[in-house]
């Protein structure tokens, strides 16, 4: 008796399978299109994670990471996690602090944070928050090997120092936290991290998600991160 029960337990899950897969449209969901950044400059975006964006040109290359500022939404300081270099056959120079900066979602252009500002921020929290939350963003060309630090910022308890600049070069990946203190809180919507390297400007895109929007990310990842690959792959030259 108990093996009949199992027998049609497992026939009831499969009828239930054929069902579902013989309804129409079943497996011929349209996948879910994104709408494209438009940055205004000459650069080729990427993603590399659900909360991981780079984008780089022919001078430089900046990838982030912004986890933890997706779940600080209406807080008022923002925490970004950032790997920069140069591409290869561009000299090596020196990224100040005033040449990084953040548009948000309304326009508002908002320079990095002072160290004085930072340090009175009281932001133990959001940093042991990032801690937790924070994913990879070693992505970088291959020549850029060697590690170093984005020293912008230094913990109170780090011994480390804080810089006002670090010097790029093609066999440099560069990574460090950047603080920005946001007037009226973190909001919804498409943001830009601008990054100006000597001869050009680079626009790292990152959009603050809404519950839904985070939830068509992590189902359609994968699908996602294939249409912003395509549209930024090489047009192939016409043979006529």
């Amino acid at each position: 008796m108990k093996r009949k029960h199992t027998m049609w337990a497992v026939l009831a899950v499969v009828m239930a399978v054929t069902v579902a897969a013989a309804r129409p449209g079943a497996q011929d969901k349209p996948k879910p299109t994104v709408k494209i950044p438009e940055p205004g400059v000459p650069q080729v975006m990427t993603i590399e994670g659900s909360f991981v964006r780079a984008a780089y040109n022919n001078e430089g290359y900046v990838i982030l990471g912004y986890k933890t500022a997706n779940m600080s939404l209406g807080d008022e300081w923002m925490l970004l996690e950032v790997g920069a270099t140069v591409r290869d056959g561009v000299p090596a120079f020196k990224l100040h602090r005033d040449a990084v900066s953040l548009e948000t979602s309304d326009g508002t252009k908002i320079p990095l944070a002072s160290v004085a500002d930072y340090r009175n921020g009281n932001l133990r929290a959001l940093e042991e928050r990032s801690k937790v939350t924070r994913d990879s963003i070693n992505y970088f060309p291959p020549s850029a090997s060697q590690a170093c630090r984005i020293g912008f910022f230094s913990e109170l308890e780090n011994r480390a120092m804080a810089w006002d600049d670090v010097e790029l070069s093609n066999m440099r990946a560069c990574t460090g936290r950047l603080f920005f203190r946001v007037p009226g809180g973190i909001k919804y919507g498409q943001h830009w991290l601008d990054v100006q390297f000597p001869k050009t400007l680079v626009r790292v895109p990152f959009r603050i998600f809404t519950k839904d929007e985070e939830k068509l990310m992590s189902k359609n990842y994968s699908d996602i991160r294939k249409q912003v690959q395509e549209a930024f792959k090489p047009k192939k030259k016409s043979t006529d």
